[in-house]
C-alpha cells in the first residue's frame, strides 16, 4: 500500500504527535509498506529517507503550547506536489483542525482521507470560530481517529462527526529491554519534557521538592529536556539546588535507560494532554508512574491501577505520594508489575494493525464507489449519446 502521512507539527522540534508519526511510519515500513511523511522542517534539519520537507514552520500559540505550523501559498503548491508524486492509496493527516499542512491537504487531496486528532481542549475558541472554515475540508474525510476518548470529546463537541479511539503507540520492547545507566540509579525521580512550558508542570514539581528532600535528603531528582535551566531551580532554596540534575536533551535510547534507571518517574503536567505518551513509555521501561489526576493521564493509568495520581497542581499532594511511595519497596515493584502487564496494549503491534485496519477499510470503500460509477457510467454514455473512447 502507498501511505502517505502529513505530520502538522515542526521535524526538527520534537514532541509525543512527530514521535507518534515517525513510529507509525517505520512499523508500516517494517511491514513492507510505501510511506512518505510530509512535515515543516527547517533547511538543515537532518530528515528520514521517508520524510519530505514541507519548508519552514513558524511559531504559533497552540493548546497551551507553542506549535511550529507550515501554512500559506507555498506550503499549499508543496502540498499539492508531493500528493502528485506521491499517488497514494490512502493519505493520514494529523490534526487537521490546526492552521498547517493537514488543513492544506484536506482541501487539495482526493481519494481515500484518514485524519487523527490528538487535541484535547474542551474549550477551544480558535476551534468554534474556525468551525466554518473547516467544516467543508472535513467533510472529505472518509475515516476519523482519535488517540483518547478526550480527543474524541473535543471533536464531537467543536467539529461534530465521531471518530474511532485508537491510542498513540510505543515499542513496549524497545523501553522494556533498554540498560539502565548506574549514575541515574539509586534514590532517583525523574521527570522529562520541556522545562519553560508551564503546562508540563515542573514548576509543581519544583515547589514539591523541598518537602521531599526535607524527609529524603538524599534523592536527586532528574531532568531531561530543553529550557532555561537556572530559571527552572530558582525558586527553590539555593542549598538543595545541587539535588537537581539537568541532562538537557536526551537521545531515544537514552530517554529509555533513563525510565530503566529511575526510582520513581513523575508526570507534574496541569492540563492541555489528550493522552501521556510518556506515561505508556515508563510504564514499558517498568518504571513506577506518579501522575498528575488529568481525565487522559488517569485513563491511560488505567484510572490508577497502572499508576498513581495525585491532585493536579497540588504540590504538597504530590510530595506525599511520593515519599509515601518511595518508602514503600513493595509498592513500587507492585507498580512495575502492573504497569508492565498494562501497557501492551498500546504497543505497535496493537496500535498499527487497527490503524492498518482503517486504511482497508477506506481504501475498500473507495474502490467499491469507483467500481459502481463505472458500471453507472455505460448507461449515462448512451443517455447522453456519448460514444465509448
Amino acid at each position: 500500500m502507498r501511505i502517505g502521512i502529513v505530520c502538522p507539527y515542526s521535524w526538527d522540534v520534537p514532541g509525543g504527535v512527530q514521535f507518534h508519526i515517525r513510529d507509525l511510519a517505520e512499523y508500516f515500513i517494517r511491514l513492507g509498506h510505501d510511506v512518505s511523511v510530509l512535515a515543516p522542517a527547517d533547511d538543515d534539519t537532518p530528515l528520514p529517507p521517508y520524510v519530505v520537507s514541507a519548508g519552514r514552520a513558524v511559531p504559533v500559540p497552540y493548546n497551551g503550547s507553542v506549535a511550529r505550523l507550515n501554512f500559506g501559498f507555498l506550503s499549499a503548491a508543496r502540498v499539492r506536489r508531493w500528493l502528485h508524486d506521491g499517488e497514494f492509496d490512502v493519505v493520514h493527516i494529523h490534526e487537521p483542525s490546526s492552521p498547517s499542512l493537514g488543513l492544506l491537504t484536506c482541501w487539495a487531496a482526493q481519494g481515500p482521507l484518514v485524519a487523527t486528532f490528538h487535541t484535547s481542549n474542551p474549550r477551544s475558541k480558535a476551534m468554534i470560530a474556525a468551525y466554518s472554515i473547516l467544516q467543508a475540508a472535513l467533510e472529505k474525510i472518509s475515516a476519523r481517529i482519535a488517540v483518547s476518548e478526550y480527543a474524541r470529546r473535543t471533536l464531537v463537541e467543536h467539529l461534530g462527526g465521531d471518530a474511532v479511539v485508537i491510542p498513540n503507540g510505543v515499542d513496549v520492547d524497545f523501553f522494556a529491554k533498554a540498560e539502565p545507566k548506574p549514575e541515574w540509579q539509586g534514590d532517583t525521580i525523574g521527570f522529562i519534557g520541556r522545562i519553560d512550558e508551564p503546562r508540563k508542570g515542573l514548576p509543581v514539581l519544583m515547589r514539591a521538592l523541598p518537602k521531599i528532600l526535607a524527609e529524603r535528603p538524599q534523592t536527586r531528582l532528574l531532568v531531561a529536556g530543553r529550557g532555561d535551566e537556572e530559571e527552572a531551580v530558582e525558586s527553590l532554596p539555593a542549598e538543595l539546588r545541587s539535588r537537581v540534575e539537568f541532562l538537557g536533551m536526551i537521545s531515544d535510547e537514552d530517554k529509555a535507560r533513563f525510565l530503566r534507571s529511575v526510582d520513581l518517574y513523575i508526570a507534574p503536567n496541569t492540563g492541555g494532554e489528550s493522552f501521556g505518551i510518556i506515561l505508556v513509555e515508563a510504564m514499558s521501561a517498568g518504571a513506577p508512574v506518579l501522575a498528575s489526576d488529568l481525565d487522559a493521564f488517569a485513563q491511560v493509568l488505567d484510572q490508577g491501577a497502572a499508576g498513581e495520581l495525585f491532585t493536579n497542581e497540588d504540590a504538597d499532594a504530590l510530595a506525599e505520594a511520593a515519599l509515601r511511595l518511595l518508602a514503600a519497596p513493595e509498592r513500587l515493584a507492585e507498580l512495575r508489575e502492573r504497569g508492565s502487564a498494562h501497557v501492551r496494549r498500546f504497543d505497535w503491534s496493537t496500535v498499527g494493525a487497527d490503524i492498518l485496519s482503517v486504511y482497508e477499510t477506506v481504501t475498500a470503500g473507495a474502490a467499491a464507489v469507483a467500481a459502481a460509477d463505472d458500471e453507472r457510467a455505460p448507461g449515462l454514455r448512451a443517455r447522453l449519446g456519448l460514444a465509448r473512447d
